[in-house]
Order: C-alpha cells, then structure tokens, then sequence
C-alpha cells in the first residue's frame, strides 16, 4: 500500500474559517477524512500543516524512504520561497504542487510558483479537490 503525505503552509490551517467564498467551509480534518475513507484499501494518508517553513522543510527532507508522495499546498510560501524549492529538488520524494484556488486567477503577485519547475506537476483551482487529483497523479 502507498503511503502519501498531504503537506499544507500557512494559514491552511484556517480552512473552512478564512475566505470561505473562495476556499469553501469543509475543514481539513473533515476533507482527509473523506480521503482516508475513499482510498482506505488503496493509500495511506498522513497529515501535516504548519505555519513555519523550517517544518516545512523539515517535513520534506523526512519523507524520504517514509512517503511515496507529497501533495503540497505551501500557501503564501508557494511566491516565495527559495528554500522549498530547494528542499523538493534536494529529496527523491516525489512532490505535487496544489492549490485549492487558481494561482493564475488571484493576484498578480500570486501568478508565479518558485515550486512548479521542481515538482512533479502543479495543480490547481479545483477546490478542496485538488488534492484528490494530486493523490490520483501519485498513485498512478
């Protein structure tokens, strides 16, 4: 059975409470649920959110020989960060770029990902369902 990590950034932990006209009102606790449930026979589903991008990092290095994916949403960490990037290219885990939103659709400042060139691919704009798509694009 595949293990798979769903790793989420900043202010994700507010899912469900903070913008819910864009990102809806499902939490994540009630979501992985649902992903637990639905691939109970075929993935297990570990997860982990932090506001910190040391943890983040941290996360990553530690999947190693642990994970067969990564699904991650890095939020606001996704415009900016250097060191994400470095870490996803620095492990052998194979790691998925979501976005709950289209990046392309928001702000200007949110067009560009330091992530996408060194993930195995990028999805986004499908909801809550983007990690389900990036799930099915591990295990396939």
């Amino acid at each position: 059975m595949k293990k798979i990590l769903i790793l989420n950034g900043p202010n994700l932990n507010l899912q469900g409470k903070r913008d819910t006209n864009i990102y809806g009102t499902t939490t994540f606790e009630e979501y992985t649920a649902q992903l637990s449930q639905r691939y109970a026979n075929k993935v297990e589903i570990d997860y982990l959110q932090s506001n910190i991008e040391g943890e983040l990092i941290n996360a990553i290095h530690a999947s190693v020989g642990h994970y067969d994916g990564i699904v991650f949403n890095a939020g606001g960490y996704t415009h900016t960060s250097v060191a994400l990037r470095d870490a996803i290219s620095a492990v052998s885990t194979p790691v998925v770029e979501v976005h709950i939103s289209s990046i392309l659709a928001r702000e200007e400042f949110r067009h560009i990902s330091m992530l996408a060139p060194v993930a195995k691919g990028s999805i986004m704009g499908f909801g809550l369902d983007s990690y389900r798509l990036g799930i099915e694009s591990l295990i396939d």
